[in-house]
Parts: structure tokens; C-alpha cells; sequence
């Protein structure tokens, strides 16, 4: 008497449902789960860099027109950032706040440098995400001169 292949095939399948797994197998399915998910995280937390960076970029960058609208109210240009948020003493002009206690950090919680060079000129800067003057890719500074 001949078997049923189909039959067969489903003895088969049955028999190798109820075996389950090796250890081996389930170590090597959580080690690519691992692999997958560390590749997915790398890229999301890359894209989170990107996103500081230009926003840190762009809020140096309206932070600079700030300074502009007081520099017009006032006839010079703050000697700190903290002229845009608080009436400095002697600033009979002064029309702000300019700015947000928020706006003179960068996108990772580090206090904006500025310098001032001379009555008109200054320079606003972040030294991106690691803190530090130099460096290359989210790392590199941004600074209003550029």
C-alpha cells in the first residue's frame, strides 16, 4: 500500500513542530535580531545627530537676527547673551526680551559662546555635540561667522 504524500508531508512537519528548536537555533535567531536591531538604532540615533546639528545651525542663525534687533534698539551689540533676555543697566533703549532662556543653548544642552569683537562685531558659536572647539562630522563647530 502506497502512503499519501501529502499525508507524509504533514507527518513530517508535525514530527518537526513538536522536536522545536535547538539551542543553537535560538542563539543564532537573537544574535541576528541583535545585529538587526543594532543596525536600526546606529541609523535612528545617526538621524538624531543630523537633526541637533542643523537646528543648532539654524538657531545661531536666528539668534544672530536677535542680536541684529538689539544691536537697532540700542546702538550696539549685547556684551553677553544675556543682554537679549535681561535689560542690561544702561540700556535705556532696550525693547526685549529678544530671545528665551532656551535659545541660548544648543540642541544638546550646552551653553552657546559668543564673543564680541569690537562695538559691532561678534561671534556666536556652538562646539556641537561633543562640547569641544574642532572636530569633524556632528562634532565640528557652528558658528555665525561662516
Amino acid at each position: 500500500m502506497q502512503r499519501n504524500p501529502v499525508h507524509s508531508r504533514a507527518h513530517s512537519l508535525r514530527a518537526a513542530l513538536q522536536n522545536g528548536f535547538s539551542l543553537i537555533e535560538i542563539l543564532i535567531v537573537v544574535a541576528l535580531i541583535a545585529v538587526i536591531a543594532g543596525m536600526v538604532a546606529n541609523q535612528v540615533f545617526g538621524g538624531q545627530d543630523k537633526a541637533k546639528w542643523n537646528l543648532t545651525r539654524t538657531q545661531v542663525q536666528t539668534l544672530t537676527g536677535k542680536i541684529e534687533q538689539y544691536q537697532l534698539d540700542n546702538g550696539g551689540v549685547p556684551s553677553s547673551l544675556e543682554d537679549l533676555i535681561r535689560q542690561p543697566s544702561g540700556a535705556n533703549s532696550w525693547l526685549g526680551p529678544y530671545a528665551k532662556e532656551a535659545d541660548l543653548k544648543d540642541q544638546w544642552g550646552k551653553p552657546l559662546n559668543y564673543s564680541q569683537e569690537g562695538e559691532a562685531g561678534y561671534t556666536i558659536a556652538s562646539y556641537g555635540k561633543d562640547g569641544k572647539a574642532g572636530g569633524e562630522s556632528w562634532n565640528r563647530d557652528i558658528s555665525s561667522a561662516d
